[in-house]
């Protein structure tokens, strides 16, 4: 064999060889979505629940990375706080009650938190009773203590909503403020009070432990308002706006997901989240949710439920009028 034709075929193979290299590495950066390409979002949780099934599943599903984020979650107990993070720049987005845009708001912050992407449509708490009672009725907490969270904060204010749209007399009713949120659960095992309202995995896990029995959910006597939402800087989302249209697509696919799948393989999808609880708590949970039908089915706020929440607000005084709905909400579904 001639000496140039060896080295032709040679180079032929070589070349043929880099090719399949490149083309293979290209496909592993394409499937692997390299991190480094990934737009960086940090999002603050106001509670780890399987309430937010949706979020998770667009987490574990890799909505996010498909979008081109890197999202890094956080867990920052209380609305207030994932509100102050948020203006801190210590996050990019914050996930709690829109109440606590609205409160920026209030206050006079120029650069506040707009709304941009909803994902539940009513409170998540159950109420959880040491003693069990059939056919709850409103009245059978007359003379009780209920643990229902701080003054001003969706917990509580759900609560008291819920206790009007039931036609009772929430001063016949001894409803204890004095509680962290983050610490209800940890009070009523401790002894305080009759009744602790709890969202899950909590409300199951005392269930299951015998220290209290599920009477009945808070949100389906409170009804729809946006219960928990996607916030951000007003100028952040001005500087990035197709980064939070991106976040907004991840969470819409989550919705889809949860809307489209039984509650089994949702919960197969969002186990990893919450690794102390089975498979089969979290399908229970998952049910639970759903049949209190929780979450929107995209992630657009009405300006009609928007208003329902102001009403809640305004009545309990913790709001003088009704702020601009345009100001504060946008649309991106739209």
């Amino acid at each position: 064999m001639k000496v140039g034709v060896f080295l032709k075929r040679n180079i032929i193979i070589v070349t043929s060889l880099i090719l399949i290299i490149l083309v293979f590495s290209l496909l592993v950066k394409i499937e692997g979505k390299d991190s480094n390409n990934l737009e960086k979002i940090r999002l603050a949780e106001v509670t780890h629940s399987i309430f937010y099934a949706p979020l998770y599943v667009s987490i574990e599903n890799g909505y996010f990375e498909d979008e081109g984020i890197d999202l890094e979650l956080i867990l920052i107990s209380g609305a207030d706080k994932v509100s102050a993070a948020v203006l801190s720049n210590t996050v990019e987005v914050g996930f709690a009650g829109p109440e606590s845009a609205i409160y920026v708001h209030e206050n006079g912050e120029k650069d506040y938190l707009v709304t941009f992407a909803g994902l539940t449509k009513r409170d998540g708490q159950f109420m959880v009773a040491r003693e069990k009672i059939e056919d709850f009725k409103i009245e059978d907490l007359y003379g009780k203590e209920v643990l229902a969270g701080r003054v001003g904060g969706m917990p509580m204010l759900n609560f008291l909503n819920g206790v009007k749209n039931a036609d009772g007399d929430v001063s016949k009713i001894n409803v204890n403020s004095s509680i962290d949120f983050s610490s209800l659960s940890g009070s009523f095992i401790s002894g305080v009070g009759d009744v602790v309202n709890l969202f899950e995995p909590n409300a199951l896990k005392l269930e299951k432990e015998g220290l209290g029995y599920v009477i009945g959910s808070v949100g389906e006597l409170s009804g729809e308002m946006p219960y928990t939402a996607f916030y951000a800087r007003k100028s952040y989302i001005e500087k990035n706006k197709k980064n939070i249209e991106k976040f907004n697509k991840a969470i819409n696919k989550g919705i889809e997901f949860v809307r489209n799948h039984s509650d089994k393989e949702v919960a197969e999808v969002i186990l990893k989240q919450f690794p102390d609880i089975s498979l089969n708590d979290v399908e229970i949970i998952v049910k639970r949710y759903r049949n209190a039908d929780s979450w929107l089915d995209n992630t657009s706020i009405s300006e009609e439920a928007y208003k329902n929440l102001e009403n809640i607000m305004i009545e309990n005084n913790l709001l003088d009028d009704y702020v601009q709905f345009s100001d504060l909400v946008i649309d991106l579904n739209e």
